[in-house]
């Protein structure tokens, strides 16, 4: 029986790419969407190419969906690789429904895969060069802690410093602040997979050539031309990286986040520190 590797937003994109690389390094993958529908070419593609590929409904910001998931994955095998890739631009949603989606979401996703997570896995959650580039004093880092004691109270103070915003910035304000979180959380929260014998690490995009990515080549622009190589990334290449963090040999790397993003964040182009 293959290992399990659970991949959200595995339907386009660089979860897409990321399925085909981890497929091809002998695992049996889940991609995960809100609806299974829309996973279907992605894994018929997979499938056809004689690798072993399943789609699963999930709405991560629901915990109860999320758990669900955890258990139809144990049920498929020893869990070795969760890879939580999918998340919410600032173009896809209210302020409230990011923070769901991309803070409650990674806690969610988190909590449900620790029970069932085998020794030598390796959980990896996504976060965004916006967590880097947007400044510090906005970010209530105070608040994070309560994601594990009481979301909604997290969700409330959270909202509360986005409100203070201007009307037309806070849905940007909600992302970077949501990708901030995710990076601490990941790194707080390897400690408590490491009693597991489990790795836990945040993964940091830059501008991709992706469906998401093109959602945001507007503002990817100013970003690319102040950058180290001048060009947005290619699907493939962060593929790469996930596909390699997976790889047992890497057992001492844990409560981290790895950026690959051209060199925009070592440019300084935003003029703003972390």
């Amino acid at each position: 029986m293959k290992p399990v590797c659970v991949i959200t937003g595995g339907g386009s994109g660089m979860g897409r790419a990321t399925a085909k690389l981890v497929c091809e390094a002998g695992y049996h993958v889940i991609l995960v969407g809100r609806t299974a529908a829309k996973l279907e070419s992605a894994v018929a593609e997979l499938t056809e190419a004689g690798h072993e590929a399943e789609a699963f409904a999930c709405d991560l910001s629901d915990r109860s969906s999320c758990e669900k998931l955890a258990r139809h994955a144990v049920e498929r095998g020893q869990v070795k690789a969760l890879l939580h890739i999918a998340g919410m631009s600032p173009h896809m949603g209210s302020p409230e429904a990011i923070l769901r989606a991309n803070a409650l979401g990674t806690v969610n996703i988190n909590d449900a895969f620790y029970p069932v997570m085998a020794p030598g896995g390796c959980v990896i959650d996504t976060s965004s060069m916006s967590a880097y580039l947007s400044p510090s004093f906005i970010m209530p880092k105070r608040v994070y802690p309560l994601a594990r004691t009481d979301r909604e109270k997290f969700l409330k103070k959270m909202m509360a410093r986005i409100n203070l915003m201007p009307k037309n910035a806070r849905t940007g304000v909600a992302y970077s602040i949501s990708k901030h979180f995710v990076i601490w959380f990941a790194k707080t929260d390897a400690a408590r997979f490491g009693a597991k014998g489990v790795r836990c690490l945040s993964v940091t995009p830059g501008n991709f050539d992706t469906p998401m990515g093109q959602l945001e080549s507007a503002e990817a622009q100013t970003f690319t031309a102040h950058s180290a190589l001048k060009r947005n990334g290619k699907p493939e290449e962060i593929a790469a990286l996930y596909a390699l963090l997976l790889d047992e040999r890497l057992g001492y790397l844990t409560g981290t986040d790895i950026v690959m993003d051209g060199g925009v964040i070592a440019s300084g182009v935003s003029g703003l520190s972390r």
